[in-house]
């Protein structure tokens, strides 16, 4: 057989395996709300399942407005501090090769 192709044609990727729909709920989500007020006009959202992941596990955190502006400022900071010790130690060594 041919390097790289023997048994099949998976070229080295097993299979992904895809987590069941079936754990996704919109009870106890704002997905519950927007279907009851779609079933009011005897309408249904058959895809909302499939938004769900978004308020369940890690992904569910409220994210408030100081949050949002204050995400990354540690590390934002951090930068800050090394860039201006950096602008002021090369100031520094440059201070004698300056000519007015």
């Amino acid at each position: 057989m041919a390097h790289g192709h023997e048994h099949g044609h998976e070229h080295g990727h097993s299979k992904m395996e895809l987590p069941d729909y079936k754990q996704w709920k919109i009870e106890g989500t704002p997905l519950e709300i927007v279907q009851e007020k779609l079933a009011a006009r005897g309408l249904r959202d058959p895809w909302a399942r499939n938004e769900a992941w978004r308020y369940m596990g890690g992904f569910a955190n409220n994210v408030s407005f100081v949050g949002a502006i204050l995400k990354g400022f540690k590390w934002g900071f951090a930068a800050f501090v090394v860039a201006v010790g950096a602008e002021y130690y090369l100031g520094s060594q440059n201070k004698d090769k300056k000519h007015h």
